[in-house]
C-alpha cells in the first residue's frame, strides 16, 4: 500500500512538473498574466487547489517581498509535495526565462530587438485576454457578498489610478481589515491547534544575506558580490518587476557601471518578451556585469547563474517561513474574516491589470534617471479583436492557453 501510494505521488507530482514547465513556456504577459494562467490549467483543469486558496496564497506572497508570480508557484508545489517539491517547481518556472536573458546577453552584439518584438507582437493582446477570462471566473468564484463587490470595485480603480509599490499590499491589508468585523459569523475550530512560529527559514534568509555581505565584503570577488547585490535587493522589493527594475538601474548602471543605459534598457525590454518571471533580468545583468573580468562566456554564465540565485532565493526563503504557520495561523476567526476581504481586492487587482497591461511596462516605469525609452521594443500594438476572441476561446472550453499562445507566435513570426 505505502509503496503504491508513493507512486501514485510521484506521477501527480511529475505531472505538476509538466504543467509547471508548460506555463514557464507560454506565461508571457507579467505578474497578472501568470495569476490568470495558473487560474487556468491549475485550478479549473487540473483542481490541484480552489480559486479561493490561489488569490489567498498570492495575496500573501504579495505582502512578502520579491517575486510575486514565482513565490505563488513555488508554493503550491510545497503544498502538493513539500520542499522538495517546492524547489524542483522554482528550477522549473524559472529556467526558460534564464537560459533566454542569458542568451540575450551572451549575443547582445547580434541582437535585434525589432525582430524579437516583431515575433511576440501578438502575444500581449492574447496575454491581456488571459487576464480578463481570469477576472471574470475568479468574479465568478469568490465574490459572493456586496461587500466583496464593493471591495472589488474600489481595489480596482485605486490599484489603476495609483501605480505606486505600497498601494497593493496596503489595498490588501485594508480590504482583510474591513471583512474582519464580521468574525463572529465563522465557526469556531474545535480542536485549535496553537500558533507555532519555526524560524529556520528566516534565519536562513537572514544568515545568507549577512554572510554573503560579509563575503563579499572581504574576498572582493565579483561573483560573491553579485550575489550579495541581487539578494539584498531581492529580499527588499515590494512590488514585482516595475519597482525592482529602476532599483538595479540606480545600482548597477549609474552607480557601478558594469553596464550602459542602452544595454540595460535592451535587457528591460527583452524580459517583457519572454515567458516567465520579469525577475529574470537578473541573469542578464549579472551575465553582463562579469564581462570586465575577462573570463569569457564561462564567467558570464557563472554570473547570469548567481544573478538569477540571488534574486530568486530570498523572497522563497521567507515565503516558506510563512506559510508553515499560515495554516495555524488562519484557523482563528479574525483571519478566516479578513480573507473575504483580500479575496475580494485579490480579484480587483486583476481587473485592474486587464486594463494596465494596455499600457507597457516601461512607459510606466518610475521615472527611470536619463528619461531612456524603449522606442520598437515595446511598441506592441494591443488589438481588442485579438483580446475579444481570446476571451471568447478561453469562455468556450475546447482550445488549450498554450495553443492560443503558439499561435500568437507563429502569427508573429509570419507577419515579422
Amino acid at each position: 500500500m505505502r509503496r503504491g501510494g508513493r507512486r501514485l505521488r510521484r506521477a501527480r507530482n511529475f505531472v505538476f512538473l509538466k504543467d509547471v514547465a508548460a506555463l514557464s513556456c507560454t506565461a508571457f504577459g507579467g505578474p497578472s498574466a501568470h495569476l490568470a494562467m495558473m487560474f487556468r490549467l491549475l485550478v479549473e483543469k487540473r483542481r490541484y487547489l480552489s480559486a479561493a486558496e490561489l488569490l489567498e496564497l498570492q495575496a500573501l506572497c504579495a505582502l512578502l517581498p520579491g517575486p510575486t508570480s514565482t513565490q505563488t508557484v513555488t508554493v503550491i508545489g510545497y503544498r502538493l509535495g513539500g520542499p522538495n517539491l517546492a524547489y524542483l517547481t522554482l528550477l522549473v518556472w524559472v529556467l526558460p526565462a534564464t537560459l533566454l536573458m542569458t542568451l540575450a546577453a551572451l549575443t547582445l552584439s547580434r541582437l535585434n530587438p525589432a525582430l524579437v518584438a516583431a515575433l511576440v507582437q501578438f502575444v500581449q493582446p492574447v496575454a491581456v485576454g488571459f487576464v480578463a477570462f481570469s477576472a471574470y471566473r475568479i468574479g465568478e468564484k469568490v465574490i459572493q457578498t456586496k461587500t466583496a463587490v464593493g471591495l472589488t470595485v474600489a481595489s480596482a480603480m485605486l490599484a489603476y489610478f495609483f501605480q505606486l509599490p505600497w498601494v497593493l499590499p496596503v489595498l490588501l491589508l485594508a480590504g482583510g481589515a474591513v471583512t474582519t468585523v464580521r468574525y463572529r459569523k465563522h465557526v469556531i475550530e474545535p480542536e485549535k491547534k496553537p500558533l507555532q512560529v519555526e524560524w529556520a527559514n528566516f534565519l536562513l534568509w537572514l544568515g545568507i544575506l549577512v554572510g554573503a555581505a560579509l563575503l563579499g565584503h572581504y574576498t572582493r570577488w565579483l561573483p560573491v558580490r553579485l550575489f550579495e547585490n541581487f539578494y539584498r535587493n531581492g529580499s527588499l522589493v515590494f512590488g514585482g518587476g516595475q519597482v525592482l527594475a529602476p532599483l538595479l538601474f540606480a545600482e548597477f548602471v549609474e552607480f557601478k557601471h558594469y553596464l550602459t543605459p542602452p544595454e540595460f534598457l535592451s535587457g528591460l525590454g527583452m524580459v517583457q518578451l519572454v515567458p516567465g518571471p520579469n525577475f529574470s533580468i537578473a541573469a542578464y545583468i549579472g551575465a553582463l556585469a562579469m564581462r570586465a573580468q575577462g573570463s569569457g562566456t564561462g564567467g558570464q554564465v557563472l554570473g547570469a547563474l548567481v544573478g538569477t540565485a540571488g534574486i530568486f532565493l530570498p523572497g522563497t526563503f521567507l515565503i516558506f517561513f510563512v506559510l508553515r504557520f499560515w495554516a495555524r495561523l488562519r484557523q482563528y476567526r479574525v483571519v478566516k474574516a479578513s480573507l473575504e476581504g483580500i479575496n475580494a481586492v485579490s480579484a480587483g487587482l486583476v481587473c485592474a491589470a486587464t486594463l494596465l497591461l494596455y499600457h507597457p511596462l516601461p512607459d510606466r516605469l518610475l521615472a527611470l534617471p536619463g528619461h531612456w525609452h524603449l522606442g520598437s521594443i515595446t511598441a506592441v500594438p494591443l488589438n481588442p479583436l485579438l483580446v475579444g476572441t481570446t476571451f471568447l476561446l478561453l469562455l468556450w472550453e475546447r482550445v488549450p492557453a498554450v495553443v492560443l499562445v503558439m499561435v500568437a507566435l507563429a502569427a508573429g513570426a509570419l507577419a515579422g
